[in-house]
């Protein structure tokens, strides 16, 4: 059966130049202060990581206490544009992440996209626990890593 894919829309502002926030993202090193610590996640490919089409970079996770491995390679490295990871192994059976970078109004605005789908998505039930753990989480995920991007640079909070 064919997989029910989801999105995941995120756009971020940040008032620094565009070379600084792509730098930033462009790191592998940094994704672990841009995850929540309750995800543990851990790079395992050795640092630093050369980033270019083709870099495979594997990482360990824990989801609600299970420990799993994820392998993602970049498909396009487009600096200071845009890059594109796509999950080879993991928890998903489709994980795009197209990450986005485009000068705006003095500063950059950080635009996620990803494409995603969980294993067994076309069952009875898969709804039940994309809407009451997977959304969540990813929900959690990205709110955290947008006040850990504000904390990282220094910009102040807004109400």
């Amino acid at each position: 059966m064919k997989p029910k894919i989801r999105q995941i829309h995120q756009e971020q502002w940040l008032p620094l130049p565009l070379p600084e926030v792509f730098a930033f993202f462009s790191s592998a090193e940094n994704l672990e202060q841009l995850t929540p610590p309750w995800v543990g996640f851990q790079i395992l490919t050795p640092l630093p990581i050369s980033m270019h089409p083709g870099a495979l970079i594997d990482y360990r996770i824990h989801l609600h206490g299970i420990p799993l491995t994820w392998r993602t390679e970049i498909t396009v490295w487009e600096p200071p544009y845009r890059f594109v990871d796509l999950q080879l192994r993991g928890p998903y059976s489709l994980w795009r992440h197209e990450h986005l970078f485009v000068e705006k109004d003095g500063g950059t605005l950080v635009i996620d996209h990803i494409d995603y789908a969980i294993p067994f998505s076309w069952m009875p039930g898969a709804s039940l626990v994309q809407r009451f753990f997977v959304q969540p989480d990813l929900d959690k995920i990205f709110e955290y890593r947008s006040q850990a991007l504000r904390r990282h640079f220094n910009i102040p909070q807004t109400t």
